[in-house]
């Protein structure tokens, strides 16, 4: 089997390029001096830890820290999806009906600004019997309003030219959304879905803060909150660590999708590629 030696070059300098590099050598050069820090101020572990302690810890506790991860995962998915599709409904109604996004859309705007620390605690009092449904409504919350804002926003900025070119062909309303509204808003749908993700996760951690679940379907906010109260610092920040590391694969595999959907079509994609 032959090997096309131009076409691995061209793959490999696309990975290896500047969008890789200058985060990586960032993030090197911040443990590097976070590391120097801590060893000429002889700070104790249980104040900052260095990173390699960290990792060290990260590895030793792993069976314990990445379950329940997994459990905050199942949250953080739950609510994303549904946010996703109640966003798109939504958004699809406000953009059918300005009657309707006029009465409805200020309440979306008090649910996604009112404070969810300030509510977790009623909703998870409501839903006392279902903890898990409790926080999925929670994050919910937090992931929720950036859908609807971004893709009604998307759906009205379709090209008059265009409607008046569906009109003019005498489609229906729900024909000229499936064919024009929807794939014209799908750059702002999908925008809004990078930023759901990470709020989802934000959404849930918050919520198990409130929650304060323990046991064996603890989140990954239960083991800081633990470590915190022990002055397990290395083993916080290990937790917290796997945190945000969920959060950049969250991030990465969004923008992944965003890019395989809008393909060659839409400008950012093009630019991207560029």
């Amino acid at each position: 089997m032959s090997i096309d030696i131009g076409k691995l070059t061209r793959s490999i300098k696309k990975l290896i390029n500047i969008d890789f590099i200058a985060p990586f050598t960032v993030g090197v050069a911040i443990l590097f001096l976070w590391d120097i820090l801590v060893r000429v101020t002889n700070t104790p572990p249980y104040i900052l830890p260095t990173p390699i302690l960290v990792f060290q810890t990260l590895i030793t506790d792993w069976n314990e820290l990445f379950p329940s991860l997994l459990i905050t995962l199942q949250i953080t998915i739950a609510a994303f999806i549904s946010a996703a599709i109640s966003g798109l409904l939504i958004a699809i109604l406000f953009a059918q009906s300005r009657w309707i996004e006029r009465s409805f859309f200020p309440y979306a705007v008090i649910l996604q600004t009112t404070p969810i620390i300030a509510i977790a605690p009623l909703i998870i009092i409501w839903l006392r019997n279902n903890t898990f449904a409790a926080l999925v409504v929670c994050a919910w919350i937090v992931a929720f309003f950036p859908i609807v804002s971004n893709t009604t926003i998307g759906l009205k900025s379709t090209d008059k030219n265009l409607v008046n070119l569906f009109q003019l062909y005498k489609a229906s309303p729900w024909q000229t959304l499936i064919h024009l509204r929807l794939p014209g808003a799908m750059p702002y749908f999908l925008g809004s879905l990078k930023i759901s993700g990470g709020l989802s996760l934000i959404g849930a951690i918050v919520a198990e803060f409130v929650a304060g679940t323990g046991g064996a379907k603890a989140g990954i906010a239960y083991q800081i909150l633990i470590s915190s109260y022990n002055l397990q610092i290395p083993r916080m920040f290990a937790a917290l660590l796997m945190t945000t590391g969920l959060g950049v694969v969250i991030f990465v595999g969004l923008s992944a999708i965003s890019s395989f959907i809008l393909g060659k079509w839409h400008e950012s994609a093009v630019n991207h590629e560029n």
